[in-house]
């Protein structure tokens, strides 16, 4: 199925992700089933339907809770801290230039309207007391859905990571965190939605662009806080998910959204080429400065040959009172224990006298024994270091059988996928010298007799 890469360059949360994997062809049957399974099915609901936003067409996921709870999370005064706001009025203002499509989507016996309750966690309010459920009751309810043991493994996972970051935030235990019972419907159908989707497309890998934020504050049940929320950092820290910052007033990324991008294991951007198969586009509810998207593409690495790129550690020190022969010997000596690269190069010294500075190209795991072996073969007293990256074609080996004798030729597989074919250096040496052949012309011999016989482009 390849894999996915979602783009966060615009902000992520929750149900943002559920409905970008829906458009980009998730199984919505798979999702029927685990929603509808779930213990606490009788107090959501879902609508699905297809916005405009900014001019392009997304799909808008929506959980409906029941029971008249009131949330305001279209309230962008309320939500920035400056005052109670009217509920909806931003909502009316965030969607006035949308083109809804929409489109009855059957969850369990029941059709679904579209009505303005969005997923987000820390942003509801209503006027009447409910339950709150810590993380144990949280994963039974999970436990409950009928999903893969592998979408089950991603929804448990970002409730963990949720609930230590919520628990850092507040200073306690994470078996004492609690979410409020209306925010926690909303994260359990949002995570489970997005963790069902994911894995129905079976990914090799997930890639994931940095997470983009805002500014300014939020309100939340305990206050008004800054942005990024103490959660979104939390999860960012312990993950190591990269973000990056735009001039935008508002919340972007939800702790639901970092959640679930750490326990799909997301890496950062593909570094290979690759051609994408299908696009979703995931519509927020917010209104912002900027589209509130996220898009997942499905990828396949390009077809044809690649080339390979890793990571390597160039070690280089400089000596102006060794011989000739030491040189030549340490540079033996580390190429014969596992450098991949060895030479010295001439070099002035800070007294301005003529030296040698030795480069040695190493692989990051033997990097360490190699520096110790460039202390004992050369007469430096200081060696320097740095991470570099490479990129290495492919390459093949084959033995042909000329008039003169077998011969190693190399190949190498260019970008273009063309090949450059080349016959061994120590082979051909071997041949003139035995065959009392002037070396040019050994290579000419070799050269036509392998081209006239395999159709190579040497």
């Amino acid at each position: 199925m390849g894999s996915l890469y979602i783009d966060c360059s615009l902000g992520v949360s929750g149900d943002m992700l559920v409905a970008a994997l829906l458009d980009a062809g998730a199984d919505s049957a798979a999702l029927d089933r685990a929603l509808s399974s779930l213990s606490v099915a009788d107090e959501f609901e879902i609508a699905i339907s297809t916005v405009t936003k900014a001019g392009m067409r997304a799909c808008d996921f929506d959980v409906v809770l029941r029971h008249g709870h009131e949330t305001h999370d279209h309230d962008m005064a309320y939500l920035h801290g400056r005052g109670e706001g009217r509920c909806g009025r931003a909502h009316e203002h965030a969607h006035e230039d949308d083109n809804r499509h929409r489109r009855e989507h059957t969850h369990g016996d029941h059709d679904h309207q579209h009505e303005h309750a969005h997923g987000h966690e820390h942003a509801r309010r209503h006027e009447h007391h409910h339950e709150h459920r810590n993380l144990h009751d949280v994963m039974a309810i999970i436990d409950s859905a009928q999903m893969t043991q592998s979408a089950r493994a991603i929804a448990a996972r970002a409730f963990e990571i949720l609930a230590q970051a919520e628990a850092q935030a507040h200073g306690l235990p994470v078996d004492q965190v609690h979410f409020h019972e209306v925010g926690a419907i909303d994260s359990i159908v949002d995570i489970v939605s997005a963790a069902v989707l994911a894995d129905s497309l079976d990914p090799d890998a997930v890639y994931a662009t940095p997470l983009a934020d805002g500014h300014g504050t939020i309100r939340c049940q305990h206050g008004v806080i800054p942005v990024p929320v103490p959660a979104v950092v939390n999860i960012c820290r312990a993950c190591e998910l990269p973000t990056s910052h735009l001039d935008v007033e508002g919340e972007l990324v939800t702790p639901t959204g970092a959640a679930l991008i750490a326990a799909l294991d997301a890496r950062r951007a593909p570094d290979f080429p690759y051609t994408i198969l299908a696009t979703g586009m995931g519509a927020g509810k917010r209104g912002y400065s900027v589209p509130s998207l996220v898009r997942v593409h499905r990828i396949e690495r390009a077809r044809g040959p690649q080339p390979h790129v890793d990571g390597v550690i160039k070690l280089e020190c400089d000596v102006d009172d060794q011989s000739a022969e030491g040189m030549a010997h340490a540079a033996q000596t580390l190429l014969r224990d596992g450098a991949l690269e060895a030479h010295w190069l001439p070099v002035f010294g800070k007294k301005g006298r003529p030296a040698y500075q030795l480069q040695v190209i190493a692989a990051p795991q033997d990097a360490e024994r190699l520096r110790r072996l460039m202390f004992l073969e050369t007469t430096t007293i200081g060696v320097r270091w740095t991470m570099m990256d490479r990129e290495v074609l492919e390459r093949s080996e084959r033995v042909e059988q000329t008039s003169l004798g077998p011969v190693r030729v190399k190949t190498v597989v260019l970008p273009d996928g063309e090949h450059r074919s080349k016959p061994e250096y120590e082979d051909v040496a071997r041949i003139s010298s035995r065959e009392g052949i002037a070396f040019p012309d050994a290579l000419v011999q070799i050269t036509a007799e392998i081209r006239a016989g395999r159709n190579t482009d040497l």
